[in-house]
């Protein structure tokens, strides 16, 4: 925020949507502003149509009077569309501005048909969803997409990506943009693009752990990623390779489809479980059918799965004792008891009891729909970061 007694409308929302300060005389209290210039903040938000009042709040002065009035982000005013690609399957929603979901759709979308392809098809999605929703496309103020790959967060583009040919460097963003206004007759609107382990721990750790200021949540599914969130923000790292944990060598001698040999991802993914079941006879083409076989507690799956869970739990031991989590979740198709006895096994056996003295294993909470939730909030604390506020607001001449 702004110095004392220079907030701006931006940073009055941002009291009001933290809960920091929720009734006129708070925010005077915190920023320094006087009655009239609060007022006249306030009133730029209403006429946005961004806050409203709420109830009446406890009267804090002894002698009694009028019960202050709470303000409120309505978030009712706009929606948010988000959508999550995995290789094979893709998921998108509609969204409140609170991180409701209003209309869902999930369907086959394969990543190697390519970015036109597969950017053109979500976004016939979207204008399907939105009609399901009853909400007109001029509301949507923003799309979230996760990706899994890395993505530069500056740019929207991902970079190298081991798992999606024909996508490295492909203005997504644009084409995104361009599809959903070709369906819905909508004007531009910003897009959004991250890793989908980064979305899944950013949903994850605000709608289950917000207390939580050291988060991790591994996804094993095709390929394995991680995403952490410290002090409430997804750590990217320079330029969004962090977290790429599948990629580290663990020794073995396994081909990965990033090229190199031995990573993680190449024996200890659903994928990679995927491939040794074909081996003895089981019929299995990815990550969700081996998810299938769990589910039915089909023996060769679960030791198997276990056995992966091992192999994530060594190296998990290095990442715990690194960043020294809070929670480390699991999450993705293989995130069930066989998978997380495995990591446990070896998690603990590895790491420093320092480093897990304090710390909770946990399975998704939020499920396959972690990485939506993630996606809309990431939009949402972007338009509505103070800086930004500002700048729309002046775009809408309040």
């Amino acid at each position: 925020m702004t110095g004392r007694g220079q907030a701006r409308a931006g940073d009055l929302l941002e009291l009001v949507r933290s809960g920091r300060a929720t009734t006129r005389g708070a925010l005077q209290q915190v920023t320094g502003l006087s009655r009239a210039t609060v007022g006249q903040r306030l009133d730029r938000l209403f006429r946005a149509g961004w806050l409203r009042e709420g109830a009446g709040g406890p009267v804090d002065s002894p002698l009694g009077g009028r019960p202050s009035i709470t303000l409120e982000f309505d978030d009712d005013h706009a929606v948010v569309l988000a959508a999550d690609l995995d290789t094979r399957h893709a998921r998108a929603a509609v969204l409140s501005l609170g991180g409701e979901i209003l209309a869902e759709h999930s369907g086959t979308l394969v990543i190697e048909d390519g970015p036109d392809a597969v950017l053109g098809e979500l976004g016939r999605w979207f204008g399907d969803l939105l009609v399901k929703a009853g909400r007109r496309a001029q509301t949507v103020c923003g799309i979230g997409l996760a990706v899994p790959g890395p993505v530069d967060s500056e740019t929207g583009r991902v970079v190298q990506p081991p798992i999606m040919p024909g996508w490295d460097g492909y203005d997504i963003r644009g084409r995104l943009a361009a599809s959903f206004g070709a369906h819905t007759g909508a004007g531009p609107v910003p897009v959004l693009v991250d890793n989908d382990a980064n979305l899944m721990a950013y949903g994850e750790q605000r709608a289950s752990h917000p207390d939580c200021s050291a988060f991790v949540l591994v996804k094993v599914s095709t390929g394995i990623g991680a995403g952490v969130v410290v002090g409430g923000s997804i750590y990217r790292g320079i330029d969004g390779g962090a977290g790429d944990i599948g990629h580290i060598r663990v020794g073995a001698e396994t081909l990965c489809r990033c090229g190199s040999r031995g990573c993680l991802a190449a024996v200890a993914s659903g994928g990679a479980v995927a491939r040794r079941l074909r081996e003895a006879g089981v019929p299995a083409a990815s990550g969700a059918d081996v998810r299938d076989l769990l589910a039915a507690g089909h023996p060769e799956a679960v030791g198997l799965a276990r056995e992966a869970g091992r192999q994530v739990g060594d190296v998990l031991a290095t990442v715990v004792t690194l960043l020294n989590p809070g929670v480390l979740m699991i999450a993705g198709d293989l995130a069930g008891t066989p998978f997380l006895t495995g990591v446990r096994e070896l998690l603990y056996q590895r790491a420093l009891p320092r480093s897990t003295a304090h710390l909770e294993v946990v399975t998704s909470q939020l499920g396959e729909r972690a990485g939506l939730v993630g996606a809309g909030a990431l939009v949402v604390e972007y338009l509505y970061a103070p800086e930004r506020a500002e700048e729309r607001l002046r775009a809408m001449g309040v």
